[in-house]
């Protein structure tokens, strides 16, 4: 039996991990700002499943729950970042509101659960962390430009932090879904759209996601039960693309990336010193 601290855990890849995790007889903290749909899983498990209400951008919440979660279970075994929102609009749309509560939720808040964790996993001499990013943590799309920027920015924190920490045995893993039925397309913040948008690509997207033609192909039960797996194996990846979309896409931009620098070669030598 092991035990998980999820976040986000009353929607979407929390809820299922939890559901799943449950079911097959593990312990979890689940941590979320909307309890009620965790009643129901609470009453069926009792006291493997611990229930922690409050908002992750809360940092001194987000600490005194991590501490009591660790104080009530002996051991946590895999840390789940999973809770965050996505912001829906071109960069010239969005409100500085809009921006700060985008990077306070996905990408400060992550951070500071990465922090009040990894005391803890020292102290038990490992453990593992798992972050929930996005296809959006390696390729971009129009109108998501600043959930693209908390999500490449957390990759490149737990990128640097997996160096740090691998000497105490705790692990990274950085799962990068594609879009993935989770209710993520109806909770978006959208900004009011600007009508010199229309005809470009960030209107296109825009129109996709409206109409329904911006396809969602991923699988919330099975892309959950795909980072359990991960998670759970002798010998955890860095990265795990999930859905064929993320995979598709991934493949292309890395491809494309590595072609221009490769162009660069001689450029890039020449700026050494002589």
């Amino acid at each position: 039996m092991k035990t998980w601290l999820i976040t986000g855990a009353s929607s979407g890849l929390g809820l299922e991990m939890t559901r799943i995790l449950l079911a097959r007889g593990d312990r979890v903290v689940a941590c979320a700002r909307r309890v009620a749909p965790l009643a129901e899983l609470q009453a069926r498990h009792g006291e493997r499943l611990r229930v922690a209400q409050f908002d992750l951008t809360d940092t001194a919440a987000l600490r005194r729950e991590v501490d009591a979660a660790f104080a009530a279970f002996a051991r946590i075994d895999v840390v789940v970042s999973n809770a965050g929102y996505g912001l829906f609009g071109a960069a010239e749309e969005v409100s500085d509101a809009q921006i700060e509560r985008q990077l306070s939720t996905n990408l400060t808040a992550s951070i500071q659960l990465v922090r009040a964790v990894l005391p803890h996993l020292r102290a038990q001499g490992g453990g593992r962390l798992l972050q929930v990013s996005s296809e959006g943590g390696q390729a971009a799309y129009p109108n998501f430009s600043l959930y693209h920027a908390s999500k490449w920015g957390i990759e490149g924190f737990l990128e640097a932090v997996a160096q740090e920490v691998a000497p105490f045995g705790i692990e990274v893993l950085i799962a990068e879904p594609g879009p993935t039925e989770t209710g993520f397309g109806t909770g978006l913040d959208q900004a009011p759209p600007m009508a010199v948008y229309d005809d470009t690509p960030a209107g296109q997207v825009r129109r996709g996601i409206a109409d329904g033609s911006f396809a969602i192909k991923g699988a919330a039960v099975r892309t959950a039960a795909a980072m359990i797996q991960a998670a759970d194996a002798d010998t955890m990846p860095r990265r795990l693309a999930l859905g064929s979309t993320a995979f598709d896409n991934i493949q292309r931009v890395l491809q494309a990336r590595l072609e221009e620098l490769q162009s660069q070669r001689a450029v890039a030598y020449a700026a050494d010193k002589v």
